[in-house]
């Protein structure tokens, strides 16, 4: 299957022969598209009429779906995957300095290849990734990213991840619960301040050169512990005066939500929302220790939330109240996380996890994330966490051609039963045949069409080796603090808390 050779230079294509994926209406039959440039312009019954100089694409075979839309990401972790085994929330945090310093410029570049090339081979064509650059963001650095990201053809909300007050400083006794000299190292480490975080993402902003469509620019003040309250008012005032979405981490983990009362006399969205942070613009990534009050608080400002279910699971934060969120009216999209918390970008993964973890919250069956339901997450609503509802996730006239194409023949389809329900409960990417975004065939038959795979991963082990060697010495003295971060951070969970959302604490 695939396009002639001409295809990308003639202004129609018509794609014919396959079966496709309608989540808004929740069917799946056979169909033709028809393609005018980047987008979508029409779908009828087969043998439709179409231009006679359009490029044919066969789908014979093949499930069409729409591009997976990935609502939280962080394009840095694509070089850390598999580093970590028994880390909750705060030892990843506590490992970050060595897992994520020492990034060239073209390290950079080469990480948000990285994970924009297992993106689209896992049939994801869309993400929200909060990048993170230390000690700020840069405007090279951003545009070194978007460009890794375009490389692949990868659409992305590029949020530049920030904080002014460091991990020590943000949980409440955590300096204090380190012995020396371990308690000085941990003083002497520094953010960069607000004004500076807010003085460059003014800058980038100005620079601003891609097209909007393709890489859209955002906010990542990371969590709301890790940001002074001027420095959250400074974003919120960015977000008003440039029109950018925000996401941050919002309620993680305990540790986040027990600390959050002790600093704040309240929960973590109630003083965002104090703040005037929450809005149609904000997305809260993760939103495990949220409870109802806070989720009308989110519900009440339009905000979004991106659901990370294997990244929690993972980490040992606890499982996300996702069908409570439906309830309130909240567009929940779905992420995989970076993948040096969740070890990989596999979305079929994440919303099979979606799917799996409602079941152990709630006893009725009925209240359990349905298949239809886990799709559209996993699509319209994700483009609604990015600001791209009008463009993607849709397979619809008007909308961007951002289109997957599953092979029935392997495994995961045999016998095909119910194509929605295998997409989610059985498809682990590996029928993932091509991937179309904007019109362009970027994967075909498993293999890219001009993006060099082979030169990456030589890229990327030079990468990988030189950061190692780099922050040896560095992972040394982190590692030997590790100890006291858990250890004070596993008695902040063990308080009392009003919320439940782990299985040893029910």
């Amino acid at each position: 299957m695939g396009p002639d050779a001409m295809a990308a230079s003639r202004p129609f294509q018509i794609i014919r022969g396959g079966l496709v994926l309608d989540v808004a209406a929740q069917t799946v039959g056979p169909a033709d598209i028809l393609l005018e440039g980047d987008e979508i312009r029409q779908i009828g019954a087969p043998g439709m009429a179409a231009p006679e100089d359009a490029a044919f694409i066969s789908a014979e075979d093949r499930l069409i779906i729409p591009g997976l839309i990935n609502s939280h990401t962080h394009g840095h972790g694509s070089l850390s995957k598999g580093l970590g085994d028994k880390w909750s929330l705060e030892l990843l945090l506590n490992a970050s300095p060595w897992t994520n310093g020492g990034f060239t410029l073209e390290d950079k570049r080469v990480a948000a290849q990285l994970n924009a090339a297992e993106m689209v081979l896992k049939g994801c064509t869309a993400a929200y990734d909060m990048y993170f650059e230390f000690p700020t963001a840069t405007v090279e650095g951003i545009e070194a990213i978007g460009a890794g990201y375009q490389d692949l053809g990868v659409r992305v909300t590029l949020a530049p991840m920030m904080a002014d007050m460091t991990l020590f400083r943000a949980i409440p006794g955590l300096m204090e619960a380190l012995p020396e000299p371990h308690r000085a190292r941990a003083a002497a480490m520094g953010a960069a301040p607000h004004t500076e975080h807010i003085a460059m993402c003014r800058q980038i902003m100005e620079a601003w050169s891609f097209d909007r469509t393709a890489v859209r620019p955002a906010l990542g003040p990371t969590i709301p512990l890790h940001c002074t309250d001027d420095f959250l008012t400074g974003c919120r005032d960015l977000s008003n005066e440039y029109d950018l979405r925000i996401q941050m981490h919002l309620g993680e983990s305990k540790v986040q939500a027990v600390s959050a009362h002790e600093r704040y006399g309240e929960s973590l969205t109630a003083h965002l929302q104090g703040l005037g942070v929450l809005s149609e613009r904000f997305t809260g990534a993760h939103c495990v220790w949220l409870d109802d009050e806070d989720l009308c608080r989110m519900a009440d400002q339009g905000a979004t939330i991106a659901h990370n279910p294997g990244s929690n699971l993972r980490l040992g934060s606890g499982i996300a109240p996702a069908r409570d969120m439906l309830e309130h009216g909240i567009a929940v999209g779905i992420g995989t996380d970076g993948s040096g918390s969740s070890d990989n970008q596999n979305m079929f993964e994440a919303m099979r996890a979606a799917a799996q973890v409602s079941r152990i919250t709630k006893p009725d069956p009925q209240d359990w994330l349905g298949t239809w339901e886990v799709l559209e997450m996993g699509t319209t609503a994700g483009a609604r966490v990015l600001g791209m509802d009008n463009l993607i996730g849709r397979i619809l006239p008007g909308y961007k051609a951002d289109l997957v194409f599953l092979d029935l023949g392997n495994v995961n389809f045999l016998p095909l039963n119910d194509a929605a329900n295998q997409i989610v409960n059985c498809e682990d990417s590996s029928a993932v045949a091509c991937v179309m975004i904007g019109g362009r065939m970027v994967l075909s038959e498993r293999e890219f069409t001009e993006f060099d795979y082979a030169a990456l991963r030589g890229k990327v082990a030079d990468a990988a080796a030189r950061i190692k060697e780099t922050n040896w010495a560095l992972r040394g003295r982190m590692e030997a603090m590790a100890g006291y971060v858990s250890q004070h951070c596993v008695g902040l969970v063990c308080q009392n808390h009003h919320v439940q959302r782990r299985l040893d604490q029910g």
